[in-house]
């Protein structure tokens, strides 16, 4: 059974950014996200599978990413604010050193004013493959380089790159982080 997100159409309200920073922190037991078009969409928990992988994925990018010490690495709880005006959250995210330490340290404490240059989305059994590809889409045109939908369901990772089309792999795999992540390999045989 696929679960779609609530997702509630805020336009008329327009929160600006410090309202939407302020809604977040005040109902923190909730996970949110918000379109480019002022959508508010409140996530809903992902199961005990689903949770494992993306807490799998996170560390093999965190392990790489302190041997390299090429960046940062976020979870799926860091909502980065999109240049488009929407506010999203990858299961799992990456920025250049340089880049992030470009940032002010209250734009690093609030919902970062940038897109990462690397993520992960792991379809889980509620998502909906649509909204997901839409939402991978949105990252492309952010600037976002090199994203990976790992969708488990389907048995496939589609490889999502700036300025290219996307690429369908059947699992098992390995997906490589090209020259984005170099180096990194995420080995995806156990599905």
């Amino acid at each position: 059974m696929v679960i779609t997100p609530l997702q509630l159409n805020l336009n008329s309200v327009d929160l600006t950014d410090d309202q939407f920073y302020q809604l977040c922190q005040k109902n923190s037991d909730l996970q949110f996200e918000r379109t480019a078009t002022g959508d508010l969409i409140i996530m809903p928990p992902v199961g005990g599978e689903s949770g494992n992988r993306e807490a799998e994925f996170i560390i093999d990018l965190g392990i790489w990413n302190r041997q390299t010490k090429l960046g940062y690495t976020f979870s799926s709880s860091t909502i980065f604010k999109l240049p488009n005006g929407g506010d999203r959250s990858p299961d799992a995210a990456w920025i250049k050193k340089e880049r992030w330490e470009a940032l002010t340290p209250e734009q690093k404490r609030k919902f970062p004013p940038i897109a990462p240059d690397f993520v992960i989305e792991l379809r889980s059994a509620t998502d909906n493959l649509e909204s997901l590809r839409s939402k991978m889409q949105e990252y492309l045109d952010a600037g976002v380089k090199l994203g990976w939908l790992i969708n488990p369901q389907q048995q496939q990772a589609e490889i999502y790159r700036l300025g290219k089309d996307v690429e369908i792999r059947n699992l098992p795999t390995e997906l490589s982080g090209e020259d984005i992540l170099p180096g990194f390999i995420l080995n995806l045989d156990c599905y």
